[in-house]
């Protein structure tokens, strides 16, 4: 179990990676992403990930070493910190994981249920199901063969849907039992110093507008345009990042690029509430609540 820790969450635009690389420099600590848009390479500007200036001032780790063909998960991100830790990337540089995803803190401190490992043929086989038929025809299936995971699942949810399924096949139990069987905590969290930053909403706004400006003059759509010659499935998680949708719709001239920058404000804003509204729903109160980054 991994000691000496500290947790910073927060919604997108808050400042949290910009506390966290101060920490870093003070403490002479590594800095862990735990966002899950940002483990994905070529989205290095559209998801805010830290650039070379930032990278050198202290060590970071899980930032773009994901190809966006490759769904990623918060399990394969846990194993990617069980990794480090073995490998003793925390024995001189205590770490500070920083990021958006509410999940990634609750399976670093509570523990995850251990999922089999899926073979690469029957993930395609599924992907392709998924795609051809359609996710409604796969929670009928899903329904007949796993009723009570179909029953909380939402017949349009077809990246669950499809998971479920290959998870069935793959080990002959459902996702269920495993999400049962919880596994042990990663991180010491009686000792984590645990932060979430709750900025007020009218300069959460501000920064996303300033940010997503930025990410538009630093070549957004650029990254947006070497994704999708990819050709990847809509489906895969990184081709759900905000922007690529809208910014997506520009470089096919279905939109100007000034109306796809205020729909990708307006998509940000949203994720920013729905993130807020989880943390402050789903984080306990041994969390510190800060709403600026100045400590």
């Amino acid at each position: 179990m991994v000691g000496n820790v500290i947790l910073i969450a927060g919604p997108t635009a808050s400042g949290k990676s910009a506390m966290a690389l101060a920490l870093a420099e003070r403490e002479d600590r590594i800095v862990v992403n735990a966002d899950s848009m940002q483990v994905y390479s070529v989205l290095d500007v559209l998801t805010a990930r830290p650039r070379a200036a930032e990278l050198a001032r202290a060590p970071h780790a899980l930032y773009g070493h994901v190809h966006p063909s490759e769904p990623h998960s918060t399990g394969a991100w846990l194993r990617d910190v069980r990794r480090l830790a073995e490998e003793g990337a925390f024995a001189q540089h205590a770490p500070i994981f920083v990021g958006g995803t509410g999940l990634y803190f609750r399976a670093l401190t509570e523990g995850l249920s251990e999922m089999p490992e899926v073979p690469v043929a029957i993930r395609a086989r599924w992907r392709a199901r998924l795609q051809s038929e359609g996710a409604q025809a796969l929670h009928a299936l899903l329904a007949r063969e796993d009723p009570a995971t179909a029953a909380r699942l939402k017949p349009g949810d077809g990246q669950r849907i499809m998971r479920a399924l290959e998870v069935l096949e793959a080990s002959g139990r459902s996702i269920e039992a495993w999400q049962a069987e919880r596994g042990q905590p990663t991180v010491d969290a009686a000792s984590a110093r645990r932060i979430v930053i709750e900025p007020l909403r009218a300069l959460l706004v501000e920064r996303i507008e300033t940010r997503l400006a930025g990410m538009v003059e630093a070549g957004a759509l650029r990254e947006v345009e070497t994704l999708l010659s990819l050709g990847l499935d809509p489906a895969m998680p990184a081709m759900k990042a905000i922007g690529v949708r809208e910014f997506g719709m520009a470089l096919a001239g279905r939109i100007s690029s000034e109306e796809a920058v205020r729909l990708a404000g307006l998509s940000t804003r949203q994720y920013a509430k729905r993130q807020s509204t989880w943390f402050r729903n789903q984080l306990g109160p041994e969390w510190e609540r800060l709403q600026s980054t100045s400590f």
